[in-house]
């Protein structure tokens, strides 16, 4: 098999988790992950890293809980391991509560989770403003602490990471075979795709160390998810928000929600606040790519677009990546094949 030449462009989750995919089914290529920023500047390590999909309108659902399903099953095995410490990985039960019961009272990913009902009447009544809610174990990943884990694994692998801005792909075309697009938003420009849009997201981290329980409005923008260090309570969904500066008045009103959800919040003191902008699209893109400038040829796979559900599906998204990524390089194969005959 040819020995590639493959950059991964993107150091969020589904950057590095597609690079160490790639690592690991093709051990004999040449791997570099290109990124402006690492953790913890990422939109990831912003995330909450919890294992709730959230739905992408035009991709099918079989194929969201297949990546959700292997993205479970890859996490809950390092979280079964001496790695779950190191990794950040935790699993972490609660109930996802609704005003209104849902259309559909059980989701497709109810099977992929841990231990999935509904709540009891008992249950329901720490929430009088709520009629339905779900009960579930499922998996949080530290965020910070999971995206240096990549890269540790990445660096044992043999790969190299290289900070630099990257303006137009085709710089990277005389260095690499392959070009591997997990810039997130960033595709906006790189790609010129006006299909992935900001979603901006307004999160707290606060010390309140005897939430053991997550909290999960259906609505899906109140939540509070306990984690290893800290307590995240959440959040915003503002469409088209490029706004990276956090805004006090929304800090009251994501606090003041989830003090709502779970009085005892109300003695908290320290709260850190952080933003980041969801990369938004209705299908995440995962595809191949080939462009064309003149005589030369760019060979592209694309895994971008996740919005706030990338910890939920980064590993089955990763997988497809770096099998299209082998794609490629039997194609390259062929090509060098058929040019010396």
């Amino acid at each position: 098999m040819v020995k590639a030449r493959i950059a991964v462009v993107g150091a969020g989750v589904i950057g590095l988790s597609t690079a160490l995919c790639i690592s690991e089914s093709l051990p004999d290529c040449s791997l570099t992950v290109i990124a402006d920023r690492f953790t913890p500047n990422t939109t990831s390590d912003v995330a909450a890293g919890m294992l709730i999909p959230h739905l992408y309108p035009d991709t099918p659902v079989y194929q969201q809980k297949q990546w959700f399903q292997e993205t479970f099953d890859h996490l809950l095995g390092i979280c079964n391991s001496p790695e779950a410490s190191a990794a950040g990985i935790q699993l972490v039960s609660g109930w996802q509560i609704f005003k209104m019961v849902p259309n559909e009272k059980i989701p497709f990913w109810s099977d992929a989770v841990l231990g999935f009902r509904f709540m009891t009447g008992k249950e329901m009544k720490k929430f009088p403003q709520h009629r339905f809610g779900q009960a579930f174990t499922t998996l949080k990943c530290n965020s910070p602490s999971y995206l240096l884990w990549l890269e540790e694994r990445l660096k044992e692998n043999g790969a190299h990471l290289q900070k630099r801005r990257i303006k137009d792909l085709w710089e990277l075309h005389s260095d690499y075979n392959i070009i591997v697009n997990c810039s997130g938003i960033g595709s906006r420009t790189l790609m010129n795709d006006l299909e992935i849009r900001p979603i901006r997201g307004q999160v707290l981290k606060v010390q309140a160390p005897w939430v053991k329980h997550f909290i999960r409005d259906g609505d899906g923008l109140t939540y509070i998810y306990p984690g290893v260090h800290d307590v995240t309570l959440g959040g915003t969904r503002q469409k088209d928000n490029w706004e990276l500066l956090p805004d006090p008045q929304t800090s009251k009103t994501i606090f003041d929600r989830c003090c709502t959800l779970e009085p005892s919040l109300s003695a908290v003191q320290d709260i850190n606040v952080k933003v980041g902008l969801r990369p938004s699209r209705s299908a995440v893109r995962l595809q191949k790519q080939t462009e064309v400038r003149g005589s030369k040829t760019l060979l592209l796979v694309h895994n971008y677009g996740h919005g706030g559900g990338g910890f939920s599906v980064h590993y089955g998204t990763a997988k497809k990546a770096a099998q299209l990524v082998k794609e490629c390089i039997v194609g390259l194969e062929m090509s060098r094949h058929k040019a010396k005959l």
